[in-house]
Order: structure tokens, then C-alpha cells, then sequence
């Protein structure tokens, strides 16, 4: 049930007196981690290190949008609510991890989501899609540009279906070419793309497949549904089940996202409680 780690002993996530298993479904957050195209680099500064002060303390500037995160309403949609005004319950709870595969482009819609989830997601579950682009995450045109993405039918169904959380193995809550990455407010970030997508498409025009501004986040946020962008790590071990998570930002006065550890927690036996609280 332990395991040491650089000396010191730990329990293990799969092996624990708990009797749970915890999966991380979160990317690695650092030096030169991924980043969306237009935000500035995260940098980590050592204030005290153990030759000069006998401690380590660190500081990070970074955008909080980097990495696996989830979103604020307020990130999209003026005078709604900020980080630390959504409650805690939607930050945990039980839900389902999907597989959806797709590739350069292509378009997850509300019909995807019904032949994946359709029969088995309940209302306010928490749903992660996994369409296998976490495989691709890396500092790279492909990942944050040809990815594909969530187009409005798809924010539809989880409006329709009631859900608390969008989780996804992608760069965003919509098509990248439904933001700054296409013909979008802030954009086009990549207009050499223009030709490549009407190429790809069969001579389609970018503007008129996506004329809107990324609508899907704004179908989410306004029906009260979060979303997690750039969910990955242990992804592939859970899809197809239904799990726990936990996801809880910072208590960051009008923050508009946050960086989160996203964790699927299994209870094989099903003999683990949370405490009823009471008084001792």
C-alpha cells in the first residue's frame, strides 16, 4: 500500500488503506508546457533554493488557461459568474468518461454524443469525451489548430441532458476554428490556415462553416454547465466507465478559470464512505 519517493513513503494511487483508486486526468503543468497560441509563456522563478536559503519557494506567472483547466462563465460571457462564485458541488461528482474518436477537424455533434452517451449518461453527471487528440498534446500547430471540436448541436445535447461538467481530451469547449485560431473575434492567430481548411473541406470557406464566435462555450455557460479543456494523463484507463471526480479550482476572487487537478476516483468494492460529520 506505500511506496517511497525520493525517501519518503507515500500510499500508492491504486494501492491505498482507503480501498479507492485515483487517476490523474490531468497534463503536466511547467516550464514550457503547452500553451494556446496567443498567451505568453509561463515562467517559474526560484525566490529561495536550498544553496542559498535552505528552502525552496517558488513564483509562477502564468495565464490560468494553460494546461488542464476549467472555465468560468465570466471567461466568455459578461456579468456572469466568476471562479469563486460557482459552488462547490460543481466542481465533484459522478459521471462518465466516453470515447469519440476523431480526427483533424472533424466535428463532434449532437448526434456523436447520443450514440455514445445517450442511454447511459444521467442528469448532472459529469462528461468527459475522449476523442484520443490528448496523444497529441504538445506544443504544436496540429494540437491547438487541427484539433476537432464541439460544434453547437453538441452544447445542445448537454443542455438537453442536464449535465453539470464538460471535460474533453482538446484545446477548447468549441471547434478551434470557432476562435481566435479561425476567422474569429481576436483572429484569424494562423491565416495560412484559411487555405489548408478549403483544401481539406473540398473548397469550403472557413467563415462560413463557423460564423460564430465560440458558441459553444457561450451554450454552456449559459445554462450553468462548466468545461474542462485539455483533460489527459490516465484518460484512456477510464473511458468507458462511470467514475467519481474531483476538480476544485482556487478560491479566486473573480477569477475567470483555473487551472485543476482532474481526478477519477473508482470504488471497487463499494465499502467507502464519506464521514456524515458527526460531532465528536
Amino acid at each position: 500500500m506505500a511506496r517511497k519517493i525520493r525517501g519518503v513513503t507515500f500510499e500508492e494511487n491504486l494501492n491505498n488503506s482507503m480501498g479507492l483508486e485515483f487517476y490523474n486526468l490531468s497534463h503536466r503543468f511547467g516550464y514550457q508546457s503547452p500553451n494556446w497560441p496567443y498567451f505568453e509563456d509561463v515562467k517559474i522563478e526560484r525566490i529561495h533554493y536550498m544553496a542559498k536559503s535552505g528552502v525552496l519557494s517558488q513564483r509562477i506567472t502564468t495565464s490560468m488557461h494553460n494546461t488542464t483547466h476549467i472555465d468560468a462563465p465570466a471567461h466568455v460571457i459578461q456579468g456572469t459568474p466568476f471562479i469563486d462564485e460557482v459552488p462547490l458541488p460543481h466542481f465533484f461528482g459522478s459521471g462518465i468518461v466516453i470515447s469519440i474518436p476523431k480526427k483533424k477537424w472533424e466535428q463532434i455533434t449532437y448526434d456523436d454524443l447520443e450514440k455514445a452517451a445517450g442511454k447511459i449518461v444521467r442528469t448532472r453527471d459529469v462528461v468527459i469525451v475522449n476523442t484520443g487528440w490528448h496523444k497529441f498534446y504538445e506544443d504544436s500547430e496540429d494540437y491547438f489548430c487541427r484539433a476537432p471540436g464541439f460544434v453547437p448541436s453538441a452544447g445542445d445535447w448537454f443542455v438537453e441532458k442536464k449535465v453539470k461538467v464538460v471535460g474533453h481530451d482538446t484545446q477548447a469547449n468549441d471547434h478551434p476554428l470557432a476562435t481566435a485560431i479561425g476567422p474569429q473575434r481576436n483572429g484569424p492567430l494562423h491565416p495560412h490556415l484559411a487555405e489548408e481548411y478549403k483544401k481539406w473541406s473540398g473548397g469550403r470557406d472557413w467563415k462560413d462553416d463557423f460564423p460564430e464566435w465560440e458558441p459553444v462555450h457561450r451554450i454552456l455557460f449559459k445554462n450553468g454547465i462548466l468545461g474542462i479543456e485539455n483533460v489527459g494523463g490516465d484518460i484512456d484507463k477510464v473511458t468507458g466507465r462511470r467514475c467519481t471526480f474531483a476538480y476544485f479550482p482556487w478560491n479566486w476572487d473573480r477569477g475567470d478559470g483555473c487551472i485543476v487537478r482532474l481526478v477519477a476516483i473508482i470504488d471497487p468494492k463499494g465499502t467507502f464512505r464519506i464521514d456524515r460529520g458527526e460531532k465528536f
